[in-house]
């Protein structure tokens, strides 16, 4: 392979991704204008947040639980050595408010939702449901998508603080039976180390990232090529352009977020 033939694959390449970068920008900012349009569809609203709030909230709790018992598990024979297991609290509490929470719920619900999204819209693009929607003079993205993007906004705040206490509550469980901590002192010491700057990160990045999510699913789906094989790849590609975004992101979002609040 010549250095022109390398250079053309690097330019189409960069032509392709140019391509869907504008495209998803255009799409996520039709999904945000139609918030504000005349037609609303509260039903549609309401079961999004229903399907993805309640349906998500068991595998986050779980989840959550089970990380904030291994954070305590890693950090015992730490705090033990140096005689400090009452600085346990502080440990479980900011690394699940700040960063853990909002994460492992993302992935969690990128990985419940997103595909589901891409997956229905997908199935409704393929068999012209869509179409017959454009048929009754109904815009797609104000009736699909619009809906989708508003409930994963307004309910992954409440899963993650649904999390952070699971997390937490599963932290003081391991706690109290390997480091013999009370409840009242690891509860006092998680409380105090928080301060405002703390649970404004936990709950910007929820924001942020359920807006990935939902957009990226919708966008998927809505741009499913190939019949049931296009499903299948749009519902793969979801899950793990969701799951990516979210991670890059996550890193500038906690950088601006710690220089904004001079916690860093």
């Amino acid at each position: 392979m010549n250095l022109t033939s390398v250079r053309s694959t690097i330019r189409n390449a960069l032509k392709a991704w140019t391509f869907i970068l504008q495209d998803y920008s255009l799409l996520a900012f039709h999904s945000i204008r139609s918030i504000f349009s005349d037609k609303r569809y509260v039903t549609d609203l309401v079961e999004q947040m229903d399907v993805i709030g309640v349906g998500s909230l068991r595998i986050v709790f779980v989840a959550l639980l089970c990380v904030g018992g291994s954070i305590v598990l890693n950090s015992a024979a730490q705090f033990s050595r140096f005689g400090e297991t009452v600085l346990t609290g502080d440990a479980v509490s900011l690394a699940i408010v700040r960063e853990l929470g909002p994460v492992f719920t993302a992935l969690l619900v990128a990985g419940r939702n997103a595909t589901a999204m891409a997956s229905e819209l997908g199935s409704m693009l393929v068999t012209e449901q869509v179409d017959a929607i454009r048929v009754f003079g109904i815009d797609p993205i104000v009736r699909l998508m619009t809906p989708r993007v508003l409930a994963t906004v307004l309910v992954l705040p409440l899963l993650v603080a649904v999390g952070d206490c699971a997390g937490l509550f599963g932290g003081f469980l391991v706690a109290s039976l390997t480091l013999h901590l009370s409840a009242r002192l690891f509860l006092t010491r998680a409380i105090s180390a928080l301060v405002f700057g703390d649970l404004c990160m936990g709950f910007t990045k929820p924001i942020v990232f359920g807006f990935i999510i939902s957009t990226v699913g919708c966008y998927q789906g809505f741009r499913v090529k190939g019949g049931t094989e296009g499903v299948a790849r749009a519902t793969i590609g979801a899950f793990v352009e969701a799951s990516v975004t979210v991670l890059v992101v996550d890193l500038f979002l906690t950088r601006l977020l710690l220089y904004m609040f001079n916690l860093s």
